[in-house]
């Protein structure tokens, strides 16, 4: 189901930008594990997955803080620095190696992407670009991409080390369109959490929120333009011959 909270002007639309963790795919179990064992690895007890996983979308460095964080009774920023550098080092060669253990596209992910790429205008040119733009590193997003046979669908594939600043900085966003020759108003991004609508307001863009992933809880506080129950509902979200067809 479509939920049309303001009308996105679809038929305008150049590129459409998507989140990766919590909307692409499902990483979460990879994630979980990648982290309990940098936790273990420095004598720390492992965490529970939905806290791990709650700690998702502010990018890698930041999750591995939080974790350490809990897992030793400490506010984020009393983490001992030189500890959280070793933990994020062994995090990432971990989670290289064991990146698409349990990691997969969620239900309907590549029937839609394959879909909005066949949404063609009237002269039958494509209507837009698409690219990702995670929070995660990049060598880890573009691996996966490619490896669950995403990658071809997207112009770029760019990571939370792809530029000096993450998400919901909209350094990334306005990357995107300076490269494609879209304006704000012909952006929409695509995300599960309030990171994603705030990358998408501050960068003037038009943003959709997903009702699944990892964060769909923050979207009820920071509300985008139009939120979709699952990634089916996508095209519906983006064709102008059924937007109006939905509540």
């Amino acid at each position: 189901m479509v939920h049309v909270i303001r009308p996105i002007p679809v038929e305008r639309l150049r590129l459409l930008v998507f989140d990766l963790d919590g909307t692409l795919i499902d990483s979460a179990q990879d994630l979980c594990n990648s982290v309990n064992e940098t936790l273990k690895a420095f004598d720390h007890e492992p965490l529970p997955d939905p806290a791990i996983a709650s700690f998702v979308g502010n990018g890698a460095p930041m999750l591995m803080r939080r974790s350490l964080a809990l897992a030793s009774n400490l506010n984020p920023d009393d983490v001992d620095e030189a500890l959280l550098g070793k933990a994020y080092e062994f995090f990432l060669k971990y989670y290289r190696e064991h990146k698409l253990d349990f990691t997969y596209a969620y239900e309907g992910v590549l029937e839609a992407l394959k879909a909005l790429t066949e949404l063609h205008d009237d002269e039958g040119a494509r209507k837009w670009t698409m690219a990702v733009l995670t929070n995660k590193p990049v060598r880890p997003a573009r691996g996966i991409c490619e490896g669950l046979g995403l990658a071809g669908y997207f112009l770029h594939i760019y990571g939370g080390d792809s530029f000096a600043v993450k998400k919901p900085d909209p350094l990334g966003l306005r990357s995107l369109m300076e490269e494609t020759g879209a304006k704000p108003e012909e952006t929409a991004m695509i995300g599960d959490s309030h990171v994603d609508v705030l990358t998408a307001r501050n960068a003037g863009a038009w943003a959709i929120g997903c009702r699944f992933g990892f964060g769909p809880q923050t979207l009820e506080e920071t509300p985008p333009d139009v939120m979709v129950d699952t990634a089916a509902d996508w095209t519906a979200a983006l064709s102008p011959a059924k937007i109006g067809l939905q509540h």
